[in-house]
C-alpha cells in the first residue's frame, strides 16, 4: 500500500519512531508521503527521507494553519528548498477557516502563490481544506491553469463536494474518517469511481475505530482499506491495487 499522507516526523512518534516505522513496513507499506508543515518540521521530514530513499517521500509547502503575517517568508523557505532538493508534491497547502479566520486573506494568498509554484516546477499539490471546501474550489477556479493536479487530502465533504473537487481533476484522500459512524463517507465511496480516490491516515492524527482518540500510524492505514473495500462491495486486494495505481499516476505528473 502507500500512504499518500502521514506526519511521521512528528514529535508524537520521538519515542517510538523506529518501532512505528516497522510496523509499516511489516504492514506492507511500500511508501509514506509526507506533507509538511512550515521551516520547523522540515529538517525531520528531510531526514528521513534521507534515511529511507524511495521509501520516505517529502514534499514542501506551508500548511494553512501556520500561515501568519510572516508568511511570505515561509514562502521564501520553500521556494529555497525546490530548488536543493526534490519533492514529490507542494503540500500541505489549502485553507483552513475551523480553527481562525484572522489571517484567512493571507491564506488565500499564500495557497495561489503555491499554486504557481506547484506549475512552474510540475508538481502536484496537496490540499487542506477544513470548513473551506467551496473557498478554496473559488481559488482554484480563479487560478485557471488546468495543469494544476492533486489530492483534497482528508476529505470528510458530501458527494457534491467530492465531484466537484474530481471535476476539477483532483484525488479524494480517504483516511480514518471513513471508519467513523457518523463520519458521512458511507454516503459519498460507494458512488465515486476507484480511480479518483487514494488512501492515507494523516497520523499521528484521526486514528480509525476502534482506535479513534488514540494516536494514529501508518499502520492502522490497513483499517482504512479494508472499510473502503467494503463501503465498494470489492475485495481490500483490489482496492489496494486500484489506489496504488492511482497514486502513483500522481508521481508521473
Amino acid at each position: 500500500m502507500i500512504e499518500t499522507h502521514a506526519h511521521i516526523y512528528s514529535d508524537d512518534y520521538a519515542d517510538d519512531r523506529e518501532e512505528m516505522l516497522e510496523r509499516a513496513w511489516n504492514a506492507g507499506i511500500q511508501q509514506i508521503w509526507m506533507p509538511n508543515c512550515d521551516h520547523a518540521t522540515i529538517d525531520s521530514m528531510m531526514a528521513l527521507a534521507e534515511r529511507f530513499p524511495g521509501k520516505c517521500l517529502p514534499m514542501i509547502g506551508l500548511h494553512p494553519t501556520y500561515v501568519k503575517d510572516d508568511f511570505e517568508k515561509e514562502l521564501q523557505i520553500v521556494e529555497d528548498w525546490l530548488s536543493k532538493a526534490q519533492f514529490i508534491a507542494i503540500g500541505e497547502i489549502g485553507m483552513d477557516l475551523f480553527w481562525d479566520k484572522t489571517f484567512r486573506e493571507q491564506q488565500e494568498k499564500a495557497f495561489l502563490y503555491q499554486c504557481e509554484l506547484a506549475v512552474r516546477h510540475n508538481l502536484w499539490i496537496d490540499i487542506h481544506s477544513r470548513n473551506a471546501f467551496w473557498e478554496t474550489v473559488k481559488l482554484i477556479e480563479d487560478f485557471g491553469n488546468s495543469a494544476l493536479k492533486g489530492i483534497f487530502h482528508c476529505f470528510t465533504g458530501t458527494l457534491e463536494e467530492a465531484n466537484k473537487a474530481i471535476e476539477l481533476g483532483f484525488k479524494i484522500g480517504i483516511g480514518g474518517v471513513a471508519t467513523f459512524k457518523n463520519g458521512g463517507l458511507d454516503k459519498v465511496i460507494p458512488f465515486i469511481d476507484l480511480e479518483h480516490i487514494v488512501l492515507e491516515t494523516d497520523s499521528p492524527y484521526l486514528a480509525p475505530t476502534p482506535l479513534r482518540g488514540k494516536r494514529n500510524e501508518v499502520a492502522y492505514i490497513d483499517l482504512v482499506a479494508q472499510r473502503v473495500a467494503d463501503l465498494k462491495q470489492i475485495p481490500k486486494s483490489e482496492l489496494i491495487m486500484a489506489t496504488d495505481h492511482t497514486a502513483m499516476n500522481l508521481l508521473k505528473k
